[in-house]
């Protein structure tokens, strides 16, 4: 039955089912480097995607942490005006409390947020939290120590809100 089927084909046949055998490996070859483009496409789509997203999650903390900072330095003088409140001599003991209670609460929520007070008093100065605002000579204090502050200063994880305004003693 194969000899019959050898016979009737023709030599037209032949020479084009010859010819189908060396295009198949030009045509494998092309869908093989087609397949690898793709594929490097596809990789780098998903490796531009994956950066996208985590570029849009750091801008985002980023932009989170800005309006924190920008709105405790709006509430800063709010704060500033209770400690001097209660720095003050009353003999309206109820009010007092009250201020205690609300300056409590105020720096409760503070906290919650990161913010926290730049310890200053004693401290070596650093220009990158402090702000010298006079200096003064004093034996009592190491050369460049902030030795009265005037201001406190804050920050929010690391990046300062508001610099602490001092005196430097021995500059």
């Amino acid at each position: 039955m194969e000899n019959e089927e050898k016979e009737l084909s023709t030599p037209a046949e032949e020479a084009e089912a010859e010819q189908a055998v060396p295009e198949e490996p030009d045509e494998m070859a092309k869908l093989t480097e087609e397949i690898a483009q793709l594929n490097d496409r596809l990789l780098r789509s998903a490796a531009e995607f994956d950066n996208f997203r985590k570029r849009t999650a750091r801008e985002k903390a980023e932009l989170y942490q800005d309006a924190t900072v920008k709105c405790v330095a709006e509430l800063l003088p709010v704060l500033d005006n209770f400690e001097r409140a209660l720095e003050a001599q009353t003999e309206e003991s109820e009010l007092r409390r009250g201020v205690e209670m609300i300056l409590t609460q105020l720096k409760e929520a503070f906290a919650k947020l990161g913010v926290t007070e730049i310890e200053a008093q004693g401290k070596p100065f650093d220009p990158m939290l402090h702000n010298a605002v006079n200096q003064t000579e004093d034996p009592a204090y190491d050369k460049n120590t902030v030795c009265q502050v005037l201001q406190k200063g804050y920050r929010l994880n690391d990046k300062v809100i508001r610099h602490a305004m001092v005196v430097v003693a021995n500059p």
